[in-house]
């Protein structure tokens, strides 16, 4: 009971500090989502026409989601993880008869509490834009809740090895963007050339979007069932990792 107290705290924490500022963490992607779908989805979708059987702008609009839930359920791990370790209150955290695995499930739940919910708020703003009908909910919501536990664990990681700031700001900006942008968000596999089709089926990022992108119009550039191996393969990996980084205390009790 002690310990499902100490859980609900840190998930209660982190849901809370978010929303205490929603106009920096729910109101920009909003704003840039709407962009997407103005620009990408509206003035270039009608002269690009329809991506395997759907308009573009129905084929960009799983990406899309899935882009920000993406990068929203890594940067708030990251970001509160490091701002704890910042400012000393892991401290606090470390000597409190608490289990390493409990530190580490509220945070990563935390991660992807906004990570779906600013999921859902970009799925409410592409509405205004187009009326999608569901496929399978089931693998949508599945594919969602996967891909943001496995990003909300690489931030965990990532912030736990990070020494300042800027080493918080380096995987964003050098891995997770490029990956996201070529994880086949607003083009399908099957219009690179053959070469490139094979070198983008070694980003993860692909299969996650793609099975996400089943979920919602029913199509897909993947094996759905592979897609969701292979997220589930991540998360094992990298829930040991970030479990022996905590009791090792690698990049904590330096």
């Amino acid at each position: 009971m002690n310990h499902f107290i100490a859980f609900k705290t840190i998930v209660r924490k982190e849901i809370y500090r978010f929303l205490r500022i929603w106009p920096q963490t729910l109101l920009p992607p909003a704003i840039t989502t709407a962009l997407y779908f103005l620009i990408f989805g509206k003035l270039m979708g009608e002269r690009i026409g329809a991506v395997n059987g759907a308009s573009y702008m129905d084929y960009i609009v799983p990406g899309i989601i899935l882009m920000s839930v993406i990068s929203h359920a890594y940067s708030n791990v990251v970001s509160s993880f490091y701002s704890t370790k910042f400012q000393r209150n892991i401290e606090e955290l470390l000597v409190a008869p608490v289990p390493n695995g409990v530190i580490l499930a509220g945070y990563i739940c935390g991660g992807v509490a906004r990570g779906l919910l600013v999921g859902a708020v970009v799925a409410l703003i592409s509405q205004i834009f187009t009326d999608i009908a569901v496929n399978n909910a089931m693998i949508a919501l599945t594919s969602a809740l996967l891909t943001a536990t496995v990003f909300a664990l690489a931030g965990f990681i990532n912030a736990t090895l990070a020494e300042s700031f800027d080493d918080i700001s380096l995987i964003p900006n050098f891995v997770l963007t490029p990956l996201s942008y070529l994880g086949g968000v607003f083009y399908s596999v099957d219009m690179l050339p053959a070469i490139w089709q094979k070198i983008s089926l070694g980003n993860p990022i692909l299969y996650m979007i793609n099975s996400f992108r089943y979920g919602l119009i029913g199509i897909t550039d993947v094996d759905v069932p592979v897609a969701f191996a292979m997220m589930g393969g991540f998360i094992v990996l990298l829930t040991l990792v970030s479990l022996i980084l905590l009791h090792k205390g690698i990049g904590i009790k330096n």
